[in-house]
């Protein structure tokens, strides 16, 4: 699930979903105004697919916040990400949230996939690949990483 997915979703059963619904409301509440906040492309198309009162809740949880560009850097980035093995070409689109974040400079990368993007195995491989790109890869983490500072 999403930043947004969370901050809309009815609160889960699930004890390990219902723990990161909580930290990221705790972190919208408390920390968000501590950082400026970009949304892609990506993000909001992924966000307007499913339940059609599920995907208005979930846009209105991003409302008025700044969306990055996608470039034919970007594009090239993702391939690239993908083509070296660090984003499996089965979550195509993963590479595409890694690559919009770094070309266009942004310091973190706030996310719950810790499956392909905030994951400490997949993590060096994005940072290198993006390097080799002539990219700073950003920070990838968790709202429960930004939540001190």
């Amino acid at each position: 699930m999403s930043i947004a997915s969370y901050l809309a979703a009815r609160l889960s059963s699930d004890v390990r979903v219902l723990a990161n619904q909580q930290t990221t409301l705790e972190w919208r509440e408390r920390r968000r105004s501590s950082f400026e906040r970009y949304i892609s492309e990506f993000v909001l198309t992924e966000l307007g697919l499913g339940d059609s009162e599920a995907a208005q809740r979930r846009l209105e949880a991003v409302a008025g916040i700044a969306e990055l560009e996608a470039t034919e850097a970007v594009r090239n980035l993702g391939k690239a990400l993908i083509q070296e093995g660090a984003i499996p070409s089965k979550a195509e689109i993963d590479a595409y949230h890694v690559a919009i974040s770094a070309v266009n400079g942004m310091e973190y990368l706030l996310t719950w996939n810790c499956t392909h993007i905030a994951n400490a195995v997949m993590r060096s491989k994005i940072e290198t690949v993006c390097r080799e790109q002539g990219f700073e890869p950003p920070t990838i983490c968790t709202p429960q990483e930004l939540m001190e500072g």
